[in-house]
């Protein structure tokens, strides 16, 4: 049976959800934007709520990292998942199964 997330763990999910949701947001945008040419309202909106939602995965990486006591590589490719479009969501996945999000005790 899968132990229970750790606090940092569910911080952890929900800033996951959070960047990958802006992400999408950003990148319909910008497709109404640069392909369809109709709108720029999804970057005008999206465009700074995916910034603040990166900084706030890039912090709360950094938090889970040292309350959960993540490897350095774990660390490195949580931080390294933000940077290309939707990664950080199937990472939480596979940190989720390797028991990297849960309590250690």
């Amino acid at each position: 049976m899968p132990r229970p997330l750790a606090p940092a763990g569910r911080l952890f999910v929900a800033a996951a959800f959070l960047e990958g949701f802006t992400w999408t947001g950003l990148l319909i945008g910008m497709g109404l934007k640069y392909g369809a040419q109709t709108t720029e309202l999804g970057v005008k909106i999206f465009g700074p709520l995916h910034g603040a939602a990166f900084v706030f995965y890039v912090a709360v990486t950094a938090l889970s990292a040292l309350r959960l006591r993540w490897p350095w590589w774990a660390t490195l490719l949580a931080l390294l998942a933000a940077v290309p479009p939707l990664v950080t969501v199937p990472l939480e996945i596979g940190f989720r199964r390797m028991g990297l999000l849960a309590d250690k005790a």
